[in-house]
């Protein structure tokens, strides 16, 4: 008879030695689609030790080092190993070590404030308190 070769690729929970880099980063939860971690990918937006790729099905290691933009930032990121499936947050940031770890953003001065709320000087709707209090204007149609 025929012998059975074990493969891990249809072996269920068997830990597998490389991953597709789109589908480790929506494993590790940094886009929230693996089609939009895949365009990222394409765009060539994504390094791997410092080595531009475009094609989603480039498979990385454990030890690769991910660099890439999110947000307003740029991710420095470790692989530490793969998941078997997109888990909680908590199972996803077992997967990576962040190199270089976001800043906490800073409130700007200007960032927050809004302007004042207009009161009625001619400018904007009046409140229903100022359209009270205004003086009627143009006399009665009664005069």
């Amino acid at each position: 008879m025929s012998e059975k070769t074990s493969d891990t690729k249809n072996t269920p929970g068997a830990e597998s030695t490389s991953l597709r880099v789109d589908k480790w980063l929506w494993h590790a939860r940094f886009f929230k689609t693996r089609t939009l971690a895949a365009k990222q990918v394409s765009e060539g937006k994504i390094r791997v030790n410092s080595t531009k790729i475009s094609k989603p099905a480039r498979m990385i290691a454990t030890g690769d080092v991910l660099t890439f933009p999110k947000d307003d930032h740029v991710r420095v990121i470790k692989v530490l190993g793969f998941g078997t499936r997109r888990g909680p947050a908590p199972e996803a940031q077992a997967l990576y070590e962040d190199l270089d770890p976001p800043k906490p953003r800073e409130k700007r001065e200007d960032q927050n404030n809004f302007p004042p709320v207009p009161r009625y000087e001619g400018k904007g709707r009046p409140t229903k308190k100022d359209r009270r209090n205004m003086p009627l204007s143009g006399g009665s149609l009664l005069d």
